[in-house]
């Protein structure tokens, strides 16, 4: 009878350990992260924001996509790992809308021949940006200047495994009928991408990206990234030409450089952005508040009315500011952005309502 509880025991063990070798979670984890704000226009506050009413100046809680999440993998065969996320953003900032909203969500299969996933999750286009947003998730994220960040859902994505530790060539690909009703004017829903090094700056110094976008969010579009480290020195560019598929006037540049230092585990960071396309958030909203015939005016791509007459759009953005991590999951960040900006109308000339926006905020991993 020992022997055989013995034997029993043995078994018990290595099979868990056979299970442990063979899969990796599932893994729970999230993120809190709150914000204080005061915006002079509340152009650029985070969607949901409460009590936020474009053109009047205020002080708000943000919530800056707090989420919870669960993800793992497991072996299938000695070549093939079935790999999965299930991520969710969690309101906690208002009492409007839902408390729970869909985030990268996927299935997928990874071999050596690279990885291919299935639900929702970031186009390679706007994951091409690597580490470049030096204000990442807060309301000086890029995007409110620049077009094409989308999470997109009902797609594929591929990702070629590492080229010489160096290269991955990227894919994704939306389900034309099932994204036919999203408001798309183009039938092929595509986004391409190459990256070059290592955006977290632990393998190689550097990193490069080029990607192309093609009618996903309503636009064509081309990116280029660049960032390097020197010592304590990171600093980086970002270029891209938008173009879109609903409004014939709506095309043109947006760049960033920026550069962040560390100083003693503090990073102070500045960037610096320009926008001529028309198809930024900031731009979108600030538009809507000047011309208030425009009825529709929750979506730059969706607006009508005088949009359609917009041409010569110069946006510029300032952001300073700095983050501390006081322990391995707390971080501790506050930045200055400053938007401005002009338009035409035909011939007449515009000028943007500036928006000066201060934020301080924390920010906790799990």
């Amino acid at each position: 009878m020992k022997k055989t509880l013995i034997s029993a025991s043995v078994a018990s063990v290595l099979t868990l350990a056979s299970f442990g070798a063979l899969a990796d979670g599932p893994s729970f984890y999230g993120r809190l992260d709150l914000a204080v704000t005061n915006s002079d226009q509340g152009t650029t506050l985070q969607g949901g924001t409460n009590g936020v009413n474009i053109g009047e100046s205020g002080t708000y809680l943000e919530n800056n996509f707090s989420h919870i999440g669960v993800k793992g993998s497991e072996s299938l065969t000695s070549n093939i790992d079935v790999i999965y996320q299930m991520e969710f953003q969690v309101e906690n900032t208002s009492s409007e809308g839902d408390v729970f909203k869909a985030r990268n969500t996927f299935l997928g299969l990874k071999s050596q021949a690279g990885t291919v996933l299935v639900g929702r999750n970031d186009t390679v286009f706007k994951q091409a940006e690597g580490g470049i947003d030096a204000f990442g998730n807060t309301n000086a994220d890029i995007d409110r200047l620049v077009a094409g960040q989308t999470r997109a859902a009902d797609g594929i994505w591929y990702y070629s495994p590492k080229i010489a530790d160096l290269v991955t060539l990227n894919a994704t690909y939306l389900m034309t009928d099932n994204n036919q009703g999203a408001g798309s004017d183009s039938d092929a829903q595509y986004a391409l991408s190459a990256t070059l090094g290592d955006k977290k700056f632990k393998a190689q110094n550097y990193y490069f990206a080029a990607a192309y976008n093609k009618g996903i969010s309503n636009i064509d579009a081309y990116r280029a990234v660049a960032q390097a480290k020197f010592g304590d020195f990171k600093v980086g560019g970002f270029f891209q030409n938008t173009e879109s598929n609903k409004y014939d006037n709506l095309e043109g540049n947006t760049y960033f450089v920026n550069a962040v230092y560390n100083l003693n585990g503090v990073n102070l960071k500045v960037q610096y952005g320009v926008d001529e396309s028309g198809l930024s958030k900031y731009f979108s909203n600030s538009f809507a508040y000047l011309n208030p015939d425009n009825k529709d005016t929750t979506d730059v791509n969706e607006t009508n009315g005088f949009l359609k007459t917009v041409n010569d759009v110069n946006v510029q953005n300032i952001t300073i500011g700095a983050d501390y991590k006081i322990s391995k999951s707390t971080m501790v960040y506050g930045h200055y952005a400053m938007y401005t900006g002009d338009y035409k109308i035909g011939s007449g000339k515009k000028d943007l309502e500036d928006d000066n926006v201060f934020t301080i905020g924390m920010r906790y991993n799990f």
